[in-house]
């Protein structure tokens, strides 16, 4: 599975990827996957990804490859 995936055209790292669900920088993201559901706005697929946004927090973040749809899981 590659690091870097497609999000709304763009090639992201899983950080970027992280930052875009977060909506402000984090610490640490883990490996891109696919999260095996539709988004709920679009019907696209779902990316997932692991993530710290503070030292003390680690989060699962989802998000839309087609459209802005995005929300995390602590």
């Amino acid at each position: 599975m590659p690091d870097n995936r497609v999000v709304q055209g763009r090639m992201v790292t899983p950080k970027r990827l992280a930052e875009l669900v977060e909506d402000d920088s984090v610490m640490e993201a883990d490996r891109i996957e696919d999260a095996e559901r539709e988004c709920p706005d679009c019907g696209g697929d779902v990316l997932k990804v692991g993530y710290m946004p503070s030292v003390t927090a680690f989060v699962t973040g989802y998000k839309c490859q087609d459209c802005d749809w995005g929300t995390r899981e602590e």
